[in-house]
């Protein structure tokens, strides 16, 4: 069974930064893309970035300039350094990648979230 493991959130103030992690644990043959998504109160969850298995990122126009997507593929990880940030970036960030556990097939796992305040 694969999972993802998520940590980093917690309380910044406005212009503060925070850097998630999102760490594949299991029995893996291969990660494809690696996402995140962000779910603000009330509000349906969006996606944020994807980081590609050859590290390429892209990005929401809201996050576009202040967060950074990378990847450790020794690791499993994938990281979301998140510089600059608004109120309106509070919210549980989730992670979401595609991956091909050994001896099954492709499957989308998600993380548990993370949450992230934002607040003077």
């Amino acid at each position: 069974q694969v999972q993802l493991v998520e940590s980093g959130g917690g309380v910044a103030q406005p212009g503060g930064s925070l850097n998630l992690s999102c760490a594949a644990r299991g029995s893996i043959a291969r990660i494809s893309a690696m996402r995140w998504y962000r779910q603000a109160p009330g509000k349906q969850r969006e996606w944020v970035a994807t980081i590609t298995s050859i590290g390429i990122s892209n990005y929401a126009d809201s996050v576009k300039g202040r967060f950074t997507g990378s990847r450790d593929n020794a690791k499993n990880t994938v990281y979301l350094q998140m510089n600059s940030l608004k109120p309106e970036d509070t919210a549980v960030y989730y992670c979401n990648a595609g991956v091909t556990p050994n001896g099954a097939g492709y499957r989308e796992v998600w993380g548990q979230g993370t949450l992230v305040t934002v607040s003077s």
